[in-house]
């Protein structure tokens, strides 16, 4: 796990904004709270709380209809960077969406990748990741 970035540092998300202009602002632990106007902003805000350590922030942006109980984050995986492969909906305007994603990362074992295709949908405002295909 890596430390937080200090607000005028790149967002670990890869988007190229500073970490205070991005993901900061969505992050439960580390920032505000505000409600992601995007599943991509949401995904990428995810991705940002997997590489900070922001378990609270995982946890409520994920779907009440298949979060887990409890969520523990390996403490050796190193989390590199992340692409958006491709997005479908999941707009200002849209109810649902689907990100395709590829998150690299480094173990004691050595460099791996993520690929996943994750759905996301939005209620009252907010967008939740529902579930994601591994591949």
């Amino acid at each position: 796990m890596q430390t937080r970035p200090d607000d005028d540092q790149r967002c670990p998300c890869g988007s190229g904004e500073t970490f205070g202009g991005c993901c900061a602002r969505y992050l439960l632990g580390l920032g505000q709270g505000e409600a992601a106007p995007t599943a991509e902003a949401l995904m990428r805000s995810r991705y940002t709380a997997f590489v900070v350590g922001d378990v609270q922030h995982l946890l409520y942006t994920w779907d009440a209809s298949t979060r887990p109980g409890e969520l523990g984050l390996d403490e050796d995986t190193r989390w590199l960077f992340l692409r958006i492969d491709s997005t479908k909906a999941g707009g200002p305007f849209d109810d649902t969406g689907v990100v395709e994603f590829t998150a690299v990362y480094r173990t004691p074992a050595g460099r791996g990748e993520q690929h996943e295709v994750s759905r996301f949908r939005r209620e009252a405002g907010r967008w939740y990741y529902v579930d994601g295909v591994v591949g």
